[in-house]
C-alpha cells in the first residue's frame, strides 16, 4: 500500500513515518504538513538519518494523486480539509484526530458514503480491548458504584477530556442505557453538593511528556475497581493505524472504528 502521512513533522507524524518505513508491505508515498511549517522541503526521514526521497510538502493534491491511503492525526479543521481532498482523489482515510464538533462528525459520515474511513479516538489494540472490559464491567457495576474517568496527557495536548476518555465514557453510558451528554460531569469546583450516583465524572491532567494514561474507577462501598491503560510510546497508535489501513484495503467505502478492524464488535 502507498501510505501518505499528515502532520508528518509532528510527534505522532514522525512515529507514523518511521513505522511505515519498517513495514515490508507499505511504501511512504507522501509526507504532508501545514503551509509555513519550517520543515517543508526536508526529507521526511531526516529525523531518522534515513533518506526516503519523500520531501515534506503542503501540496495535498499532488501527494494524494499517488497514494492509496492517508493517515491523519492532526487537528479537526485540517482533517476536514484533508477529507475533502481524499474525496477528490478517491483515497482511503485513517483518522485518529480528536476534538471534532458535531457538524464535522457529520462531514465524516457523509464522506464515508464514497470512500473507506476508519475513524477512532484511539488506534491502540490495548485501548480497544480495554473498551470491551469497560462494557462488561459497567453492566455488573450498574448499581452502588460511582464511575470516574481520569486521564493524563502531555502539556501540548489541546483538547480535554481526551477523545479516548470520551469514548470510554460513551462505552460505559451505552452499557448502562444512558446518554453520555445527559450524565457527564466535567471537573468539579466549589460547593457541588453530594455526588449524583447516575453521573460519570471526568478529570483531565496535563503535564510533561505523558503519552496517554486512562483510568476508569468504579467506586463502591468497601471496595473500588480500577481499569487502567497506560501508553509508554506512540508506537502502539502507529501500529494500530497501519492495521486500520490494511483493513481498508478491501473496503470500497463505509465508516469504521478500530472495534471493526479488530473484530471486537
Amino acid at each position: 500500500m502507498k501510505i501518505a502521512i499528515a502532520g508528518a513533522s509532528g510527534r505522532m507524524g514522525r512515529m507514523l513515518v518511521e513505522t511505515v518505513l519498517n513495514e515490508p508491505d507499505m511504501t511512504l508515498s507522501g509526507a504532508l504538513d501545514r503551509a509555513g511549517t519550517p520543515q517543508l522541503g526536508e526529507d521526511a526521514g531526516a529525523f531518522l538519518g534515513k533518506p526516503t526521497g519523500i520531501a515534506l510538502t503542503d501540496d495535498i493534491d499532488r501527494v494524494l494523486a499517488q497514494s492509496d491511503c492517508l493517515i491523519d492525526f492532526t487537528r479537526p479543521a485540517g482533517t476536514i480539509a484533508h477529507v475533502e481532498a481524499a474525496l477528490r482523489h478517491n483515497v482511503k482515510l485513517v483518522i485518529g484526530t480528536t476534538g471534532f464538533d458535531e457538524a464535522q462528525k457529520a462531514q465524516l459520515h457523509a464522506a464515508a458514503d464514497k470512500i473507506g474511513i476508519v475513524f477512532s479516538s484511539n488506534m491502540s489494540v490495548g485501548v480497544n480491548v480495554t473498551l470491551k472490559l469497560l462494557e462488561f464491567a459497567a453492566r455488573h457495576f450498574a448499581h452502588g458504584y460511582d464511575i470516574e474517568i481520569i486521564e493524563a496527557h502531555h502539556r501540548h495536548k489541546v483538547d480535554a477530556p481526551s477523545g479516548t476518555a470520551l469514548t470510554m465514557g460513551e462505552t460505559i453510558a451505552n452499557a448502562l442505557g444512558r446518554k453520555l451528554d445527559d450524565c457527564a460531569v466535567y471537573g468539579r469546583h466549589g460547593v457541588t453538593g453530594e455526588r449524583d450516583p447516575s453521573t460519570i465524572g471526568f478529570s483531565a491532567i496535563r503535564g510533561g511528556d505523558i503519552v496517554g494514561d486512562h483510568t476508569v474507577l468504579f467506586a463502591g462501598t468497601g471496595e473500588r475497581i480500577e481499569i487502567t491503560h497506560k501508553s509508554a510510546s506512540r508506537l502502539s497508535y502507529a501500529q494500530g493505524a497501519l492495521r486500520a489501513a490494511r483493513f481498508l484495503a478491501t473496503r470500497a467505502n463505509g465508516l469504521y472504528e478500530m472495534q471493526d478492524v479488530l473484530g471486537l464488535r
